[in-house]
């Protein structure tokens, strides 16, 4: 049986027949499903190795149709604190949500490293929980086509650095606004949100005043 080794993470496991699991699995190269045998069973080798919120080592022969077969299993990193933090673990679970059903219809190799990034950070209890939201919610809208437009206004007009926004969720976009909360700042981070990976933005200084809004603009623009 012809087999691939691959790195992954586990998206989603379902229960199938008395012992066995269907598990969603996002790869460097793409989503695969596979079938876990026996995984439920006490003495399973290959249980310890699909957990949640890790990056794991598996090995995936051919099995029926699309659905894979999982050989071998076995731990990288997982990444136990973020069970540790209410907050943490439900923003986990969000992710491998909107991540299962975005690229069920969206299959790229960028959701394993966004996943792989997330879950890294959120591990990390002194890195704000509302920076990590932001790149998410920025970075899935996107992949999925709907980029944050921080370069011009709704209207077309260029956005000026003297000048404050907010957001319309009916306009997709900024607006010009004097009283508005989005100023140059919000916009320079959401700039970076939009290119740079997380472990980049990390290192950036003096975000933490200005998460509120960008988080704001962020998740009303993904809409989820």
């Amino acid at each position: 049986m012809k087999t691939t080794r691959t790195r992954a993470i586990v998206l989603r496991r379902t229960n199938y027949g008395e012992a066995d699991r269907i598990v969603d699995l996002l790869t460097p190269n793409g989503r695969v499903s596979v079938m876990a045998r026996g995984v439920r069973k006490e003495k399973s080798k290959l249980a310890g190795g699909i957990e949640l919120f890790a990056v794991c080592d598996v090995v995936v022969g051919e099995g029926r149709g699309d659905l894979g077969v999982l050989t071998s299993a076995r731990l990288v990193n997982f990444y136990r604190h973020i069970l540790e933090d209410y907050d943490r673990t439900q923003f986990a679970y969000e992710v491998l949500a909107q991540v299962a059903r975005a690229s069920a219809s969206l299959d790229e190799s960028q959701w394993y490293d966004i996943v792989a990034e997330i879950l890294a950070a959120l591990d990390v209890r002194t890195v704000a929980l509302p920076l990590i939201r932001t790149w998410f919610y920025v970075r899935i809208a996107g992949l999925l086509g709907d980029e944050l437009n921080v370069a011009r206004d709704v209207t077309g007009a260029r956005l000026q650095p003297d000048t404050a926004y907010r957001y319309d969720s009916q306009e997709k976009g900024l607006i010009e606004d004097p009283r508005g909360p989005i100023t140059a700042e919000h916009i320079k981070i959401l700039r970076l949100m939009a290119v740079k990976p997380l472990s980049v933005i990390l290192q950036v200084g003096g975000v933490e005043q200005y998460l509120a809004d960008c988080l704001y603009v962020a998740r009303q623009h993904a809409a989820l």
